[in-house]
C-alpha cells in the first residue's frame, strides 16, 4: 500500500496484531478499510477478518478495497458497541486479534454534507450513521442552556462552556455548521494558538450525538473476553478523553490498582486478564505527521490476552 494512502500507524498497528495464516481479526472501526487490507494480507492465505462500521459509505468504499480477499474478509453494518452480537453471528467463539481506530475519519471531516467541520458550511449533522434519528442541529435547537454547557464541558473539555451555551441558545435557531462555527467564535473570541475557537465545541457535539465514550465503555470488556489466549487489543485514541477511557481499563484488567486515592479499600485484587505491551502509548513518528498532520495527536495502546 502506498504511503500516503496508510491509514494512521498502520505499521505499528500490524506489528502489534501480529496477523497471522489461520487467525481471525476483527476491525471495529473499518472506515475505508486501510488497516484491514493490511491485516488481510499479512494473514495471507487463510486469515479471515470481521469489519464493522456503522457508515454506509465507509462500507462500500471497504467492499471494493476488499474485494480481492473474497470470503476472507466478512463485512457488516453495525457497532463496535455490539461486538459479542457480531460475532456470534458470525460464528466466531474467539479471535486473534482487535482494531479499535477511534473517532471521526479524513473521509468524513471532508465531506461537506456530513457536517462534522466547520471549514465547509453545510447541515449542522455529525452522524456517523445517517439512519440514527438525533442529529447535531437536535442538540443545539433544543437542549437547555445547562444540558448544553455540560455536554461542552464534558466531552469538549470547553472552559467557556457556559457562554458558549448561552451564545447558542440566543442565537437559535442553527441549521449549518458555517452559523454555529460563527456564533461559538463570537463568544469566546479566543482559542488554543493554531486552533479554531470552535473547534472543542464541535467535538464535544459529535461525541455525544455518535455517544463515542459510551460506546467505547461498552466494547472494551467485550473485546477482552473475545480474545483468544495470546489474542491480542489494539485501540487508537486521538484525544485524552478517549485514550483516558483505554488507559484506566487496560490498567484495570493487568492487574494495576486503578482506585482513586481517597478511596478507604482497594477493590483491585481481581486476577489479571492482559498484560500491557508498553507502559505508554505508541506515537506516530515525524514523517507520519508530515504525510499526514490529522496524526499528530494519535495514542496507540496494545493489550495481550493471558493464558
Amino acid at each position: 500500500m502506498p504511503l500516503s494512502h496508510q491509514p494512521v500507524l498502520y505499521q505499528e498497528v500490524l506489528e502489534a496484531l501480529r496477523p497471522r495464516a489461520g487467525g481471525r481479526y476483527v476491525d471495529g472501526t473499518l472506515g475505508a478499510g486501510g488497516h484491514a487490507f493490511g491485516i488481510l494480507e499479512a494473514s495471507s492465505p487463510s486469515g479471515m477478518l470481521l469489519g464493522l462500521d456503522v457508515d454506509p459509505v465507509a462500507l462500500a468504499l471497504a467492499a471494493e478495497r476488499l474485494a480481492p480477499f473474497g470470503e476472507r474478509a466478512l463485512l457488516r453494518r453495525g457497532s463496535y458497541a455490539d461486538l459479542a452480537a457480531h460475532l456470534r453471528a458470525v460464528g466466531w467463539e474467539g479471535v486473534d486479534g482487535i482494531l479499535l481506530d477511534l473517532g471521526v475519519s479524513s473521509m468524513q471531516v471532508d465531506a461537506a454534507e456530513r457536517g462534522f467541520s466547520f471549514r465547509h458550511d453545510a447541515p449542522l449533522d455529525m452522524r456517523f450513521d445517517p439512519a440514527q434519528p438525533l442529529t447535531a442541529a437536535d442538540l443545539v435547537n433544543t437542549l437547555d442552556e445547562a444540558a448544553l454547557a455540560d455536554i461542552l464541558w464534558r466531552y469538549g473539555e470547553e472552559r467557556r462552556s457556559r457562554q458558549v451555551a448561552r451564545a447558542i441558545v440566543r442565537h437559535r435557531p442553527i441549521r449549518t455548521t458555517g452559523e454555529l462555527a460563527e456564533v461559538v467564535a463570537g463568544a469566546t473570541r479566543s482559542g488554543k494558538r493554531g486552533m479554531h475557537p470552535a473547534t472543542r465545541t464541535f467535538q464535544a457535539l459529535r461525541i455525544a450525538v455518535n455517544r463515542e465514550l459510551e460506546n467505547l465503555e461498552r466494547v472494551l470488556p467485550q473485546a477482552v473476553a473475545a480474545l483468544n489466549p495470546g489474542g491480542r487489543l489494539a485501540v487508537i485514541a486521538f484525544h485524552s478523553l478517549e485514550d483516558r477511557i483505554v488507559k484506566h481499563f487496560l490498567r484495570a484488567e493487568s492487574g494495576y490498582c486503578v482506585c482513586p486515592p481517597e478511596m478507604p479499600h482497594c477493590d483491585c485484587d481481581r486476577p489479571a486478564r492482559v498484560r500491557l505491551l508498553k507502559p505508554f502509548p505508541l506515537r506516530p513518528t515525524a514523517e507520519e505527521i508530515a504525510r499526514n498532520p490529522r496524526a499528530r495527536s494519535a495514542r496507540l495502546r496494545v493489550a495481550e490476552k493471558l493464558a
